[in-house]
């Protein structure tokens, strides 16, 4: 199982680097978005640092759902897809390295360049080690739970919007708990209570998503 896990994973990065157009435009979509705050509202400091964690953490929900769609639509179009269901290991094995690879080519990428974009809003250096912990903790959550709207819609005309509708709701406590923990650290209080609620979703995210996502693709692909 973990040779097929390992491959999946390699075949995916390859296959996104190849076509790097798409999550290219997902990172440029995250520095956008993020940098056109500061333009927009001024320099005034004190309203930067208090508008931050929220900017930057819808900024990465939003641009990670922008790649959901694609997680299985490439597969699902030429047929690979049925194919990788077939192999005789478990198809959450299969599922699991594709969220893998998923999270390596749009969420590790806003993991690295964020705490560049926070200092535009003149963040302090302990606020933005707990912006890189959180999106640590939150963004494979987000892929995870997008896995399993991902597999939902697959195949579905506008399956993209439906994406969206299906895992907004389900990320919102992300959402939260990713900005509470950077206003936490801004305002100087306890940042644990934060993280250790995102580690705790990641961890049902990790046990149930996979299995979740492979019963929805058998359904979808029926």
């Amino acid at each position: 199982m973990l040779a097929t896990l390992r491959w999946v994973i390699q075949r995916d990065v390859t296959l996104a680097w190849r076509g790097r157009a798409g999550v290219l435009s997902t990172l440029f979509f995250f520095i956008i978005v993020v940098s056109l705050f500061p333009l927009g509202i001024g320099p005034e400091m004190k309203t930067l640092r208090a508008i931050a964690p929220g900017v930057v953490w819808v900024a990465a929900l939003l641009a990670s759902m922008l790649s959901l769609d694609r997680m299985f639509s490439h597969d699902y179009g030429d047929g690979s897809l049925e194919q990788l269901m077939l192999t005789p290991q478990p198809l959450s094995v299969v599922v699991l390295g594709k969220i893998i690879a998923h999270w390596l080519v749009t969420g590790a990428p806003l993991v690295l360049i964020a705490p560049i974009l926070g200092v535009q809003f003149d963040l302090p250096p302990q606020a933005l080690l707990t912006l890189v912990v959180s999106l640590l903790l939150g963004t494979p959550a987000l892929s995870l739970i997008g896995a399993i709207g991902a597999a939902l819609t697959l195949g579905l005309r506008g399956g993209g919007v439906m994406v969206s509708l299906l895992v907004l709701p389900l990320c919102i406590p992300v959402l939260i708990f990713g900005a509470g923990a950077v206003e936490a650290s801004i305002t100087g209080t306890s940042v644990e209570p934060h993280l250790s609620l995102l580690g705790a979703m990641l961890v049902l995210a990790l046990l149930f998503a996979p299995w979740t996502t492979a019963a929805a693709l058998r359904i979808s692909i029926e």
